[in-house]
C-alpha cells in the first residue's frame, strides 16, 4: 500500500503519509502495522531519547505491570523468555526495545522530538507538527500514541513551594538520590505508591503515607516462569497462545461484575477483606486501609507486599490530610508537624487533562480542548469531529479495568489500518466522523455507564469533573473488537481528492 508524498517544503506538499507520536506499545503497534502493510513513508515523534513510553518513563523500584506478562504484549510478537507471569519495567521496556529493532523501526523514529504544536492546514488537508527543538513535519495523518496516563499530576497542597528537601514524582524517579536513612513522606496511595513503598520502606528512616483514599487490594499471582515452560514455549509457540487465551478469558470474565452485574462484586469484596485482616494484625491500622466505597468503584490494585510494608515500625500511615508544608517538615490537620528529608508523590496522572491546551488544532483552528470542553470524547475512541486524519490510539474510553490495554490498542490499529485501506481505494484525501454519529455513540456509552460499577458513588480519575466516566470502555474488549473490526464508511464524512465533501454511502 502506498500514498503519494512528497518533501514538506512548507507549502502545500505532504511530506509523509502518517506522523505517529509515542514509541510506547501504541505507538509501536502503529508503526509496526504500516510496515507489514508496505507503509513506509512514515515518522515516529518520540520525545525523549530512546523507546518505551510509560515503560521508560517509569521505572521508581517496584514498578510491574498488573496484567499478566503473556497477555500484556503484541498477539503478533509473544515473548517465550517473559521471566515472570507480571513482567517488571526493565523486562517490559526490553521487550518494546526488541520489537523496534525486529521491525526496523529505528529508522522511522526521530528522537528528542516534543511536539509543541500540531496543527491541520484546512487548504491542504495535511496535519503540520512543530517539535519543541524547531524541526518541521508535515503528513496526511496524526496518529497519537501518547497514552492517556502520560502527564504526572501533582498535588495542590499549601506551601509545596517552600520545602527546602528533596521532591520528585514517581514518574520521573530520582535514582541518583539516596533514600537510605532519610526521613521520607509519600503523598498518595495508587497504584504506584503501592509498588514502590514496599522497596524505599526497608532502607529510610521514617516513612510517612500521606493517604486520602485507601484502594481495594487483591493478592498478585505472581511467581517465576521456570526454564522448562519457557523451553516449552520457544518450541511449541501454541502452548504460550493457549496460556494467553486462558489468561485473557479469565481477566474478561472480570467485566461481568463491572458491567454487567455489580452485585457479583460481592464475593471479590469479601475475599479483599478479609485480605486485610490476615496481612494487618492491627485493629486501628487496618481500619485506616479498608475501603469505605463498593470493590470495583476505582481501580483495584494487587500486591503481595503493600500491607506488610505498612506494618514495618518504621512506617506510619497518616489519615489527617496535610495542612501546609512548610521548609523540613509536613504539618497535617491534626496540627501534628513531622520533620521530612524528601517528598515523593505517587499521586498518578492527569487523566481528564491528557496534553496543555494550545497542541493540537483541528479544522479552522479549533482547540482540541475547546472540543473537548464538556467532557473528552470521541468515536469508537479513536476519531474525533471537527480533525480530520486524526486517530488517538488509547483515546477517551478505551481504558480498562479488567484486561490488557494491549488488546484494545491492537483493536485500534486495525481499525485504523482498514481507514487507510478506504481511502486509498477511494482516492479519498480527509475522513471525519460524523457529529451526529460521535454524539450518538457516545451517548449510548454513558448510558451505559450508568450501568457500572465505576458510577456508584465513589470518587476516582476514571471521572471528570462533572462525574462522566470518559476513560474505561463500558463493555467486554471482544465487543470493543467488534466495533472495530471493519471501517463503516456511512459513519464518516469523507472528501475525495477533488476536494468535493460528500457524506458516504
Amino acid at each position: 500500500m502506498a500514498f503519494d508524498a512528497q518533501p514538506d517544503n512548507g507549502g502545500s506538499s505532504v511530506g509523509n503519509t502518517v506522523l505517529i507520536v509515542g514509541t510506547g506499545f501504541a505507538g509501536l503497534c502503529m508503526a509496526i502495522k504500516l510496515r507489514e502493510a508496505g507503509i513506509t513513508d512514515f515518522v515516529v515523534l518520540e520525545r525523549a531519547s530512546e523507546p518505551g513510553g510509560t515503560w521508560r518513563d517509569n521505572n521508581y523500584p517496584g514498578c510491574a505491570c498488573d496484567v499478566q506478562s503473556h497477555l500484556y504484549s503484541f498477539s503478533f510478537e509473544l515473548n517465550p523468555d517473559w521471566s515472570r507471569m507480571f513482567a517488571r519495567q526493565p523486562e517490559i521496556k526490553a521487550y518494546l526495545a526488541h520489537c523496534v529493532e525486529k521491525y526496523e523501526l529505528a529508522q522511522h523514529i526521530r528522537y528528542g522530538a516534543t511536539v509543541n504544536e500540531a496543527r491541520f492546514d484546512d487548504a491542504a488537508s495535511v496535519w503540520r507538527v512543530r517539535t519543541e527543538d524547531g524541526r518541521s513535519f508535515s503528513a496526511r495523518f496524526l496518529v497519537s500514541g501518547m497514552g492517556g496516563l502520560s502527564t504526572p499530576a501533582y498535588p495542590d497542597v499549601k506551601g509545596l513551594s517552600n520545602f527546602k528537601g528533596k521532591t520528585f514524582h514517581s514518574a520521573d524517579w530520582d535514582h541518583a538520590y539516596d533514600l537510605k536513612g532519610k526521613r521520607v513522606a509519600v503523598i498518595g496511595t495508587g497504584a504506584s505508591s503501592i509498588q514502590f513503598v514496599p522497596q524505599i520502606a526497608k532502607e529510610v528512616a521514617q516513612l510517612d503515607l500521606y493517604q486520602r483514599t485507601p484502594p481495594w487490594i487483591m493478592p498478585k499471582a505472581d511467581r517465576a516462569i521456570s526454564g522448562r515452560e519457557q523451553r516449552l514455549f520457544r518450541k511449541y509457540p501454541i502452548a504460550q497462545k493457549a496460556v494467553r487465551a486462558g489468561i485473557y478469558a479469565l481477566m474478561e470474565s472480570r467485566a461481568l461484575g463491572f458491567v454487567v452485574n455489580p452485585k457479583l462484586l460481592t464475593l471479590a469484596e469479601r475475599f479483599a477483606r478479609s485480605y486485610i485482616a490476615r496481612k494487618i494484625a492491627d485493629p486501628v491500622l487496618r481500619a485506616k486501609v479498608t475501603p469505605d466505597f463498593a470493590f470495583g468503584c476505582k481501580r483495584v490494585l494487587i500486591s503481595n507486599d503493600y500491607y506488610p510494608a505498612l506494618t514495618r515500625p518504621n512506617v506510619d500511615v497518616l489519615t489527617d490530610g496535610i495542612r501546609e508544608v512548610r521548609a523540613h517538615s509536613i504539618v497535617g490537620n491534626d496540627g501534628v508537624e513531622r520533620e521530612v528529608d524528601a517528598i515523593i508523590y505517587g499521586t498518578g496522572f492527569k487523566a481528564q487533562d491528557p496534553m496543555p491546551r494550545g497542541t493540537i488544532f483541528g479544522r479552522q483552528g479549533l482547540d482540541l480542548m475547546d472540543a473537548w470542553d464538556n467532557g473528552l470524547e470521541a468515536y469508537l475512541g479513536t476519531t474525533i469531529h471537527g480533525f480530520p486524519n486524526l486517530f488517538m490510539l488509547v483515546g477517551p474510553n478505551t481504558g480498562l479495568g479488567h484486561n490488557s490495554m494491549v488488546y484494545m490498542i491492537e483493536s485500534q490499529v486495525h481499525y485504523v489500518m482498514e481507514c487507510l485501506k478506504t481511502m486509498r481505494r477511494r482516492k479519498l484525501i480527509e475522513v471525519e466522523p460524523k457529529r451526529d454519529v460521535q454524539s450518538a455513540f457516545n451517548l449510548k456509552l454513558q448510558e451505559r455507564h450508568s450501568k457500572t460499577i465505576w458510577t456508584s458513588g465513589c470518587k476516582s480519575w476514571y471521572l471528570d469533573k462533572n462525574g462522566k466516566n470518559t476513560t474505561l470502555w463500558p463493555g467486554f474488549t471482544f465487543q470493543f473488537r467488534a466495533a472495530t473490526r471493519t471501517f463503516g464508511t456511512a459513519d464518516y464524512t469523507l472528501t475525495a481528492a477533488a476536494r468535493s465533501k460528500t457524506a458516504a454511502r
